[in-house]
C-alpha cells in the first residue's frame, strides 16, 4: 500500500494539540511529513516546552495515523518547541527585581492546612543540598510558620550596612536564609492588620533586607487568592508558581482557583505545576503500605485536566510532622522515604524553571490600582 503525504495530512486534521483550538495542520503545527514505504516522520512545532503536551502530541499523531492510514506503519515523531513572543500589555510595568536574586518561585495553595510551609521548607532544604543557595520569604501574614520549621522562632534579624544603608539581614539555619513576620510578633500576638499595612511589612522584608545572591527564593503565600498575592506580585516579578494540594475535591476546588489567579490575563505569572500532598498513608514500619485516606491521584489527574505538569506527591509520613514540628525539616534525613520523594519533587521544580526561563520571556509585576477602598487589577 502506497502512502502519500497528503494521507498522513487528511489524517492530522482531525486531531489538535492539547489546549489549542485549530487542528495540527491549520494551526501550523505540522511543519514537515515524509514518507517511505512502511515509515512516516513528522515534524512538529509546539509553542509550550511541557513535557505533558509534548508527549500527548506525539501519542495523537502516531494513533490517528495508525487508525486512519496503517496500522502497520512505522512513525516517527520530531518535536521542536517555539514559543511566541508575548506582546507587550500596557497595564503591566516592569518588576522591580531584587539584586542578586535569580529565581523568585511562589508556592501557593487555594486551601489552608494542605501543608504549603512543610513543602515549602522541605524543598529549600534539598535545594540547598543539591548545592543551590536558598532564601524562603514566609508571606503568610497572619499565620507564619516557617521559622518554627527551622527553628529560628526565637531569633531576631539583625541590621546591616550594605551599601550605605541599613538593611535586615535574614536569619540563617540548615543553610538557608529565612525572614518572617514571625520574627517581629510575640507568639501569642495575633497580626490584625489590614491589607496596606500587610503590604507595606512584605515590602520592607522584601526589599529592605540584604538577601545576598541566591539562586531560588521561596515565597510562602498565605492560602487562598487575596490581596496579599495581588500585593506580592505588584511588588515582584515572580518566575514561576507551584500549587499545593491534598487529593480530595474540597482542596482541588480551591487549587483549581490558584491556578486561574496566576493564569489571569492581567498577572500572567507561569505555573510550574503541582504537588499532591498528603497523597498516602504510609506506615514507617510498613513502607510498602499506602493507604489512600483524601483520595487518589486527585491533584496529578487536575494537573492532566489543566494541562500543567504534575510536579511529584508526597506522602502522610508521621516523621514529616514530628521533623517540623521540633524544626528540623524531614529533608535533611538522609536515606529515607521521605528524602526521596522531596528530591523528585525539588528536580521538577528546577526542571521546569529551567525550561519556563529557556522559552519564556521574564515576568513582570502587575499594575494595581485601588478604587473605593479595595484593590483591583488593572
Amino acid at each position: 500500500m502506497s502512502i502519500s503525504k497528503k494521507d498522513i495530512l487528511t489524517a492530522l486534521e482531525t486531531i489538535s494539540v492539547p489546549g489549542e483550538g485549530k487542528n495540527m495542520v491549520e494551526g501550523g503545527n505540522v511543519q514537515n511529513v515524509m514518507t517511505f514505504a512502511d515509515e512516516v516522520v513528522v515534524d512538529l512545532k509546539l509553542s509550550t516546552p511541557a513535557m505533558h503536551i509534548k508527549k500527548r502530541a506525539e501519542a495523537d499523531v502516531k494513533k490517528v495515523i495508525k487508525e486512519k492510514v496503517n496500522p502497520d506503519l512505522k512513525i516517527q515523531v520530531n518535536i521542536r518547541v517555539e514559543a511566541p513572543q508575548r506582546p507587550q500589555n500596557p497595564n503591566l510595568i516592569k518588576g522591580k527585581p531584587i539584586p542578586g536574586v535569580n529565581n523568585i518561585i511562589a508556592i501557593a495553595s487555594g486551601k489552608g492546612g494542605v501543608g504549603k510551609s512543610t513543602v515549602t521548607a522541605n524543598i529549600g532544604i534539598t535545594l540547598s543540598k543539591m548545592g543551590f543557595k536558598v532564601g524562603i520569604l514566609d508571606a503568610d501574614i497572619y499565620g507564619p510558620s516557617i521559622p518554627m520549621m527551622f527553628d529560628v522562632a526565637n531569633e531576631k534579624p539583625l541590621s546591616v550596612n550594605v551599601g550605605g544603608q541599613s538593611k535586615m539581614k535574614p536569619v540563617e539555619n540548615y543553610g538557608i536564609k529565612v525572614l518572617s513576620i514571625g520574627f517581629f510578633t510575640q507568639p501569642d500576638q495575633a497580626v490584625i492588620w489590614r491589607g496596606p499595612m500587610a503590604a507595606k511589612a512584605l515590602n520592607q522584608m522584601i526589599f529592605d533586607a540584604a538577601w545576598g545572591d541566591l539562586d531560588f527564593l521561596l515565597l510562602d503565600l498565605p492560602p487562598g487568592t487575596g490581596d496579599i498575592h495581588l500585593s506580592i506580585m505588584q511588588a515582584l516579578p515572580i518566575t514561576g508558581a507551584v500549587i499545593v494540594s491534598t487529593p480530595q475535591p474540597v482542596a482541588l476546588a480551591d487549587a483549581r482557583k490558584g491556578v486561574a489567579m496566576f493564569r489571569q490575563e492581567n498577572i500572567d505569572v507561569p505555573v510550574l505545576g503541582i504537588i499532591e500532598n498528603m497523597a498516602y498513608f504510609t506506615p514507617e514500619e510498613l513502607p510498602e503500605n499506602k493507604y489512600y485516606i483524601f483520595g487518589r491521584e486527585g491533584a496529578k489527574n487536575l494537573s492532566d485536566t489543566l494541562e500543567i505538569p504534575f510536579l511529584g506527591e508526597i506522602p502522610i509520613v508521621q516523621g514529616i510532622r514530628e521533623a517540623g514540628d521540633v524544626g528540623r525539616p524531614a529533608a535533611l534525613q538522609t536515606a529515607t522515604i521521605v528524602e526521596d520523594k522531596f528530591i523528585n519533587v525539588t528536580r521538577n521544580v528546577v526542571q521546569e524553571t529551567v525550561r519556563r526561563n529557556e522559552n519564556l520571556p521574564p515576568t513582570e509585576a502587575i499594575k494595581i490600582t485601588t478604587m473605593a477602598g479595595c484593590s483591583a487589577v488593572k
